[in-house]
């Protein structure tokens, strides 16, 4: 723990991605501003039978292309959760130059959130139990099923031994990584953390369960519309797969090692809604004191802010009662300040959301340029706000506030800054 009673301010150096829109953080980020959509019919499985066949997959990925993070060997036994993770995160390390020694080591951690974890090994090692028998089942199952084993392996690949630990919280798990991992940095726990958010779920019983919720488009014959936020029209998200990475250090330790900084983050905010399993309460009263508590926390008013990344799933739920919970925080500067949905674009990441749209945010302090929400096309009375509908604007994001909100009632805001 450090001696010094000052808490650091918290920067960002470094980011990564690997979505349904591109292999890198680059090629996400200029598809986001052209207005594509990441969706289409499932190809990982036959979803013949389904409700639900469309999904945001990940195309074109590889992992022996990475052979400075995976090595041969392993491609088999990692799941791809972890792959994801492993090459977004190599990506935000080599963008941030951070170079992990044996000197540094013990101050840098990683802290990656996840709402289900391996899916892909669970599903597969169920279908040989049942097919084969249980001798049958791959040795390497335990360790690919648990949640915390990207952030282990993460810790394993790059050398960072600093604290180190997993996020579980559904849909604001990827918030809630970067809001802990922001307070471990203040608190003088780590000088640097990996946050890391990763979702690999588009399985035939990730699909089928999240579909009995109720939750998802079925619009099969128009994969590419399918994910509408805050459109009239909308009737549920579009499950995606994807990883993010941000290198957070505190300012004094980026300084000292020279390290191009590419935002400030400042606010962190969390609540539950203490309501629901899967629904948001009514009026939006938790995200509500979520994003008032980030604000506090970040000594900024709602004035002060330019940017809202929305949580905008595209379910008739959580748009009207995100759109409330704005118009309470806000007030009159809700109807000016824009607000867009990535998920319209990338479909819905899961625990991997938040992160993303950190990344997202970040490129939007940094570019001047906010993406729009496509498949706006019926506006929603209800949802009155100031959404940029299917293309980019130029307009000054210094103050962007990206929120989550998941099942279980959990609320999570965080706040960057342009560094000054």
């Amino acid at each position: 723990m450090s001696t010094n009673h000052s808490i650091p301010r918290v920067v960002v150096t470094g980011l990564g991605a690997v979505t349904p829109l591109g292999l890198d953080v680059n090629s996400t980020w200029q598809n986001l501003l052209l207005g594509v959509s990441g969706a289409g019919p499932i190809t990982k499985f036959d979803p013949t039978g389904y409700a639900v066949r469309i999904g945001c997959e990940v195309k074109g990925f590889n992992p022996e292309a990475y052979p400075e993070v995976i090595e041969k060997k392993e491609v088999r036994r990692l799941d791809r959760a972890i792959q994801l993770t492993l090459v977004a995160t190599h990506e935000a390390l080599k963008l941030a130059n951070l170079k992990i020694t044996d000197e540094n080591a013990d101050e840098i951690g990683a802290l990656v959130g996840t709402g289900i974890g391996g899916l892909h090994s669970t599903q597969d090692a169920f279908e040989t139990l049942v097919a084969k028998g249980p001798m049958r089942v791959s040795p390497f199952t335990s360790t690919n099923m648990l949640p915390n084993m990207p952030a282990g392996q993460v810790a394993i690949t790059f050398g960072a031994r600093g604290i180190n630990f997993c996020i579980v919280s559904a849909c604001a798990t990827g918030t809630h990584a970067l809001g802990e991992a922001f307070e471990i940095i203040r608190r003088g726990d780590a000088q640097a953390m990996i946050v890391g958010g990763v979702e690999a779920a588009i399985t035939p019983i990730g699909l089928a369960a999240f579909h009995r919720t109720g939750a998802m488009s079925t619009r099969n014959d128009d994969p590419q519309r399918a994910s509408r936020p805050f459109d009239k029209e909308r009737d549920g998200f579009v499950m995606a797969e994807g990883a993010g990475a941000l290198i957070l250090e505190s300012l004094d330790f980026a300084r000292a090692r020279g390290a191009h900084i590419l935002a400030e983050l400042v606010g962190y905010g969390a609540t539950d809604d203490a309501y629901h399993a899967s629904a948001p309460v009514e009026g939006g009263g938790g995200a509500v004191k979520c994003m008032q508590r980030a604000l506090k926390k970040a000594h900024l008013g709602p004035e002060d802010v330019d940017y809202i990344n929305a949580h905008g799933t595209s379910t008739p739920l959580n748009d009207k009662s995100e759109t409330q919970a704005i118009k309470k925080v806000f007030g009159e500067k809700a109807y000016d300040v824009p607000i867009s949905a990535t998920k319209s674009m990338l479909g819905h990441l899961l625990g991997a959301a938040g992160v993303v749209e950190g990344v997202v945010s970040v490129k939007t302090i940094d570019t001047g340029a906010i993406h729009p929400t496509i498949n706006y096309e019926v506006p929603d009375p209800e949802r009155d706000l100031n959404y940029p509908p299917n293309q980019a604007v130029r307009s000054v994001a210094n103050v962007p506030v990206p929120n989550s909100f998941g099942f279980g009632g959990h609320n999570a805001t965080v706040i960057f800054k342009k560094f000054e």
